[in-house]
């Protein structure tokens, strides 16, 4: 004989089963109509995220100290970004990170191999004398401010400043670190970066808002990130991290209206370096401002959504 109690309270709980799919579905779908797709606002985002977790999940850190997963989740997105976008030269993709939310007494620059999925170096990285002393607490754009710049960077070419074998850098989040060419932020070696400067003085020394590395680490690093990679300056700044358009997951197809002008190959003329605190005068240095970090094709003058 039937249970028509069963029956009716087995229809019920299938009924609430689909009612909580629907609503759940109502809560993160939306209609594109640009694009005339039903798509799922959290999708492409989650995809990103996953994407990042599993090449992370792949990294060799070795005997190097692991960078924070979510801090590498942040950097890759940029780096996507912009890849995507024709920033980064696409035949070397290597992405350094500097954890600036650490502490300066430990390696805090990762230069990662994202085709091997080896990290190459693991090292200490100074900040601005303006940003903090042990920590980075503060942050700027301005000139003589003697702080760091957040964000995202192009390396550029290297030449021979005050600082010896050094590397321009071109920022790329407007607001946060676009005057790093007119503020002559570029990464150098200094005597100041080292484990014994650490246990004279209990603290890393600083630089004047430069990421700054060890004197013996100086060629190798940037002969290997030079010409075209992607360099992140992390901070946990909750306004930086909300405005950056390279960390958008789902990018914006729209016109170039907010990125910040690329000096070209042709722009020449004098930079003074940005010295540190801990040692002697500037000195002023001729030559090219940035290399052509691309020759981007016509397809890639305007921005793109970065597919899977």
């Amino acid at each position: 004989m039937i249970n028509f109690k069963l029956v009716i309270a087995a229809v019920l709980k299938e009924m609430l089963a689909v009612t909580g799919w629907i609503v759940m579905l109502g809560m993160t779908a939306s209609y594109s109509h640009a694009s005339g797709n039903l798509t799922t606002t959290r999708s492409h985002t989650d995809a990103v995220t996953m994407q990042a977790l599993a090449l992370y999940d792949r990294i060799e850190f070795g005997q190097y100290q692991k960078l924070r997963k979510e801090v590498f989740v942040k950097g890759l997105t940029g780096y996507r970004n912009l890849y995507c976008n024709g920033y980064v030269q696409r035949s070397r993709n290597i992405l350094s990170v500097c954890d600036f939310s650490l502490s300066s007494n430990v390696p805090r620059l990762w230069v990662i191999d994202l085709d091997s999925t080896k990290v190459l170096f693991n090292t200490l990285v100074a900040h601005g004398a303006g940003t903090g002393d042990e920590y980075a607490r503060f942050f700027s754009n301005r000139s003589e401010s003697h702080q760091s710049s957040m964000g995202f960077y192009i390396t550029g070419a290297t030449y021979q400043g005050n600082n010896g074998y050094s590397l321009r850098l071109s920022g790329m989040d407007t607001g946060y670190n676009d005057r790093a060419a007119a503020r002559a932020i570029v990464m150098h070696g200094a005597p100041y970066v080292s484990e014994q400067f650490i246990q004279v003085h209990n603290r890393l020394g600083r630089s004047w808002g430069c990421p700054a590395i060890p004197q013996e680490l100086t060629q190798p690093v940037i002969n290997t990130i030079k010409n075209g990679t992607c360099l992140f300056i992390f901070s946990e700044d909750g306004q930086y991290l909300e405005a950056s358009t390279w960390l958008q997951a789902d990018f914006p197809a729209s016109q170039n209206k907010w990125l910040p002008h690329m000096q070209g190959e042709a722009i020449s003329g004098r930079m003074t370096d940005q010295n540190d605190t801990e040692s002697g005068a500037e000195k002023t240095e001729t030559g090219n401002l940035f290399p052509a970090l691309l020759k981007n094709n016509a397809a890639q003058n305007s921005l793109v959504t970065p597919e899977l």
